[in-house]
């Protein structure tokens, strides 16, 4: 598969993405008995690899894109490498929990299913979960649907689609586990959700190929529902979690 470049927009993805629930590392870090080393996957600016570190003694976070990782904050257990998900230099049997938040879906799944096998000992775990961008909690649920199905559904990459089916259909390696439901939340007013809306792939790619910001066609129905633009109200979105053990 191919994945967008969010080189040109990592300032904005670090400032505008929601991060994730505490309970879910809990969770993942619940699924292990050793709490050594944790993998974190195209890990972006670090969203999921701050959560990890809570958990892990160290965590190692890797990301093709040098400029997504040149935003990430700093963390003394966390050690950031640009590298391919599919070719992470890791040594064998070595990480205890491998993590990919929101962006497996844009990897050459088979290769890296394979990296995963060599590098998770036998007995550690691989969780890979996203969020759907349109998909979120009323009372934004009708706007935010309308603008990802008949707006900018066409301009995200073909990956995507795996994000479209919840991740269902993707067989992990090893043994499936049973996951928990978690949602991931934010408190924004409305500039900070019309930044989100514009940090997604397949926003950037409408605006390139039309010039025009897709979000001015709902931004007066994303007014009415913030009645005042400094008003924060609260943003919810189920997360879609697959965990297996190797």
């Amino acid at each position: 598969m191919t994945s967008p470049d969010y080189s040109p927009f990592a300032r904005q993805y670090a400032e505008s993405r929601p991060g994730y629930p505490p309970e879910l590392f809990a969770y993942l870090a619940s699924l292990v008995d050793r709490h050594t080393l944790a993998w974190d996957s195209a890990t972006g600016n670090g969203q999921a690899a701050k959560g990890l570190a809570r958990r892990f003694d160290r965590v190692i976070a890797t990301d093709i894109s040098a400029e997504q990782i040149r935003h990430a904050l700093p963390h003394p257990r966390i050690d950031y490498r640009v590298t391919r998900s599919e070719d992470s230099g890791l040594d064998s049997s070595s990480v205890d929990l491998a993590t990919v938040a929101s962006a497996v879906h844009w990897f050459d799944l088979p290769s890296f299913f394979t990296e995963v096998t060599r590098v998770v000992h036998r007995g550690g775990v691989l969780a890979v979960w996203t969020y759907h961008v349109g998909c979120v909690e009323p009372p934004f649920d009708k706007v935010f649907e309308h603008l990802y199905q008949d707006i900018v559904s066409p301009y995200f990459s073909p990956g995507a689609k795996l994000v479209d089916e919840h991740y269902e259909t993707i067989a992990l390696p090893g043994e499936p586990i049973a996951g928990k439901a978690f949602f991931m939340s934010a408190s924004w007013n409305l500039h900070q959700i019309i930044a989100f809306i514009q940090s997604w792939s397949g926003t950037q790619q409408y605006i390139r190929k039309h010039g025009t910001d897709p979000v001015s066609l709902i931004q007066d129905d994303l007014r009415r529902l913030w009645d005042k633009p400094e008003k924060f109200r609260s943003v919810r979105w189920p997360l879609f979690l697959r965990v297996s053990r190797i």
